[in-house]
């Protein structure tokens, strides 16, 4: 199954000058959502409408009710497969009038039947400095590899693994012997910052 106007309809506007509003997608504890929201709360050319979680008990979903922003879940097991699931994601996501959809800790691949209702307006954060360690558990893959430097990269998404085209990175020197888990505490202030600053270039026209 693939994307057709005839079914979807059209996104919204994501246009310099012009009020962006923005999806967010997220399936964990949602600190990256948290960030956007402090970030952009009054931001005058970016909105936060709309909040998809993929499983009901994500805390990321309670950030975004407590934001008073509008909130869906989208279960895949609730649904025949992940196409079926993409469709009815994305005509949700049209309706809220979004123009862009964020990733923030979205830990599922999405399709294209998703990825064509919104061409080049899908955008994720990796931790990491892609193309190294794309994937799941980048940090870890990084310090299990001996990397000397680490860090974080905002993208668009595409049907592959962190693939799509770099839009910002930002990289620091990992400590020696440092752990995995420490190394993703040293990234997670970047992850932070580097989003929402992702996400208001995009939406001012200063990323194209």
């Amino acid at each position: 199954m693939s994307f057709g106007e005839e079914d979807l309809g059209t996104t919204g506007p994501l246009l310099p000058g012009h009020v962006s509003k923005v999806a967010v997608l997220a399936s964990g504890e949602g600190t990256n959502l948290q960030a956007l929201i402090d970030s952009l709360g009054e931001d005058p050319i970016v909105e936060i409408v709309a909040f998809v979680a993929s499983r009901e008990d994500a805390p990321a979903l309670t950030r975004a009710q407590a934001a008073g922003i509008s909130t869906k879940v989208f279960d895949k097991a609730d649904f025949a497969n992940r196409p079926t699931r993409d469709l009815a994601l994305a005509a949700w996501l049209i309706g809220q009038g979004v123009g862009l959809v964020v990733l923030a800790g979205w830990m599922e691949l999405l399709t294209a039947t998703l990825l064509d209702a919104f061409p080049d307006r899908v955008v994720n954060v990796h931790p990491s400095l892609l193309p190294e360690f794309p994937g799941m558990d980048a940090v870890g893959q990084a310090v299990a590899a001996g990397a000397e430097r680490i860090g974080v990269t905002v993208h668009l998404v595409d049907e592959g693994v962190d693939t799509g085209r770099v839009l910002m990175q930002e990289g620091i020197d990992l400590p020696a012997g440092a752990t995995a888990e420490e190394a993703a505490e040293l990234l997670r202030p970047i992850e932070h910052r580097l989003l929402p600053e992702a996400v208001r270039a995009l939406a001012s026209g200063r990323l194209a």
